[in-house]
């Protein structure tokens, strides 16, 4: 089941927020701020003896060299959505034992400490859950078109950390 929520922030991208694709996967891509109880929540399973949780934040330091305070997130969500349910697929492919997979996103701006990103995955066991969380957060943010600008007081840049987006399949 798919719930899309359609609105324009001023200049941010369109955002949708896709809300519990399936019982089994939760993607999402929001300018609001990420609620990672409720993830950790829906990704518990009773089949499931592992669930791991990770949480990307906001931290102070950067390659600038500046007191980092925020950071600022853009996408095409058109792109950006299905690229990281290419993700999700490919690590059920991976790792089949893997029940709930969650991958949520922040766009705009995200104040330092701010949770930038949550993947959540459960499975009968933690090996398997370990593995696909790693792979999926390294996926993500080496194929899914996300853009960073940092920002510290009296300045911001464009990360120079950015790499060329590659195909899902040669992570």
């Amino acid at each position: 089941m798919r719930t899309l929520l359609a609105g324009r922030a001023p200049g941010l991208a369109r955002v949708i927020t896709v809300v519990a694709t399936s019982d089994l996967e939760w993607v999402l891509i929001s300018d609001q701020e990420l609620d990672v109880t409720a993830v950790t929540a829906w990704a518990s399973r009773d089949s499931c003896g592992a669930l791991v949780l990770f949480c990307g934040t906001v931290r102070s330091s950067s390659s600038t060299g500046e007191d980092i305070i925020a950071l600022e997130y853009d996408t095409s969500v058109e792109l950006a959505e299905p690229r990281i349910a290419e993700v999700i697929a490919a690590a059920r492919t991976r790792w089949p034992a893997i029940e709930a997979v969650a991958v949520h996103h922040r766009i705009g701006r995200v104040e330092l400490g701010g949770v930038t990103v949550v993947v959540a995955v459960s499975s009968p066991h933690r090996g398997e859950a370990f593995a696909a969380g790693q792979y999926c957060i390294d996926t993500v943010k080496a194929s899914v078109p996300m853009w960073k600008k940092e920002l510290w007081d009296g300045g911001s840049i464009w990360s120079q950390e950015a790499t060329t987006i590659a195909p899902v399949t040669d992570s």
